[in-house]
């Protein structure tokens, strides 16, 4: 078995300390599949603050091989401690992990893989119909009569409206809310736009312009339940011009969502990927 405990507090650096996670998560192991989720996360994390290296000028005064490298290895350490306090992923894949009757997930963590993210859309990999996570089997069942009234209403399949609201609001957890905390109650991160004369929230959202993410204050729509969002998107899609082609020529999930994304109806590039993802691995 793994010493756990120990393993969080390890330097970074430490080679024995990965392959001790590599042998004991072959164990099948509750406490060895955490530490090897958490080690995971800081290769993540660690991932992300040498791509933050790479964009800074490292010409200065003080810049030197020798610099760089106790650099590389602050930032490894720093990674580890990061990682200890957790930014949700190891959770994640702890939770993914479990899902699998077997408890192994087919060996990818076991051999502490990075991940190859480079160019890639992220994936919400979802456990697919016949064992969905129970996130995602709370938030269908509970929007699902909401979304087929508003399917009944404009014909758009209620899978590809669960599929987007699940998308827009991380399944519900990220909902908009107002600055007192109230639910805005706006799964699909619908903008107020000039013609909209109803309640408003102000909330922050990121938008990519020219395909780099920002954070910009903007103003959505609010309604008073889950229901009239769910009718308000599907109006919006079957009478806007501008997302009627979507609708008409959309034959499955990855064409309607690959629709939405030329209409403009968001600024992520990765867009319609997500959301195709979702409805056709996740939703039953």
């Amino acid at each position: 078995m793994i010493r756990s405990s120990n393993a969080a507090n390890n330097l970074a650096l430490d080679a024995n300390n990965l392959s001790d996670l590599r042998v004991a998560a072959k164990q099948n192991s509750p406490e060895a599949l955490k530490a090897t989720a958490k080690q995971f996360e800081a290769l993540f994390v660690n991932m992300m603050m040498k791509s933050m290296r790479d964009a800074t000028p490292q010409d200065g005064i003080t810049d030197s091989d020798q610099s760089k490298m106790f650099t590389s290895m602050l930032d490894e350490q720093m990674s580890q401690k990061i990682a200890n306090r957790g930014i949700g992923l190891a959770d994640v894949l702890v939770r993914q992990m479990s899902q699998n009757p077997n408890g192994r997930g087919g060996g990818k963590i076991s051999q502490l893989e990075e991940p190859d993210t480079a160019g890639k859309a992220p994936i919400q990999t979802g456990t697919g119909p016949k064992n969905q996570a129970p996130h995602v089997k709370a938030f269908q069942d509970t929007m699902r009569s909401h979304a087929e009234a508003a399917s009944r209403a404009t014909g758009i399949p209620a899978k590809f409206m669960l599929g987007q609201a699940a998308l827009e609001s991380g399944w519900g957890k990220h909902e908009i809310r107002a600055a007192d905390g109230s639910a805005s109650h706006n799964l699909f991160g619908i903008k107020a736009t000039a013609g909209w004369t109803g309640k408003t929230v102000s909330a922050p959202t990121t938008e990519y312009i020219n395909g780099v993410p920002r954070t910009v204050i903007q103003k959505f729509r609010a309604y008073d339940s889950y229901g009239d969002a769910f009718k308000d998107y599907a109006t919006m899609l079957a009478s806007n011009p501008r997302y009627g082609h979507v609708i008409n020529d959309s034959h499955d999930a990855t064409s309607f969502a690959q629709g939405l994304q030329k209409a403009g109806y968001a600024t992520d590039p990765h867009y319609a990927a997500k959301l195709s993802n979702i409805i056709n691995r996740t939703l039953v």
